[in-house]
């Protein structure tokens, strides 16, 4: 019964795409953790930055590891993902809102009604997409003003998820915010009833 289960577990997502947006500065456990576990249920994860070749991590100030991009903004198209998630880190989405393209790929995804998901600064993008009017989020604290001028309604919970955006505050946050993420992804069986009738 537990096998069966752990295999349910890892294959929920299958056939799930995400792109996963970042550029130097990423917080790397915001990356990195939510990458793990969105693969472990199945899913597939392409990371996509401004630049081809590498991009850096951040353990808060100090700097970790290099990951590898697998497309550059240029090659990305919204219509081959079914979500988009974006870490925080100060740097990174600071950086990411000066981008037009990276921009654009944040409002493209919205305004297509696909789950775009951003934890601790990433909701910094939202704003400079326009996306959060009239929506609640939440945030690293320091960008509840920048949120909140946009037309977002803040709150401090560990995940949020409203009208296709889930927002989470930090790295602790991450469980909640891949279970919510999981949850949202998770295709839709057919209810009992539904498999069973007949059409006439």
């Amino acid at each position: 019964m537990e096998n069966s289960r752990n295999n349910q577990d890892r294959t929920r997502l299958s056939g799930v795409t995400i792109a996963i947006l970042a550029t130097d500065g990423f917080e790397q456990s915001e990356l990195e953790k939510p990458r793990e576990m969105l693969e472990a249920a199945g899913a597939k994860t392409v990371l996509i930055a401004p630049k081809a070749g590498t991009i850096q991590g951040y353990h808060h100030h100090d700097k970790g590891d290099s990951f590898e991009v697998e497309l550059t903004l240029d090659q990305a198209n919204a219509q081959d993902y079914d979500a988009l998630l974006l870490p925080g880190g100060a740097l990174n989405p600071d950086a990411l809102r000066m981008v037009p393209k990276a921009v654009e790929l944040v409002r493209t995804f919205s305004r297509a009604h696909k789950l775009v998901a951003a934890i601790c600064h990433g909701p910094w993008l939202l704003v400079e997409a326009d996306v959060v009017e009239g929506r609640e989020v939440t945030s690293w604290p320091s960008i509840k003003t920048d949120l909140t001028n946009a037309g977002a309604e803040w709150v401090d919970r560990e995940v949020v998820s409203d009208g296709g955006i889930v927002t989470s505050r930090k790295p602790e946050d991450i469980p909640a915010f891949v279970a919510k993420l999981v949850e949202l992804l998770t295709p839709q069986q057919p209810t009992r009833e539904a498999s069973h009738s007949v059409t006439h």
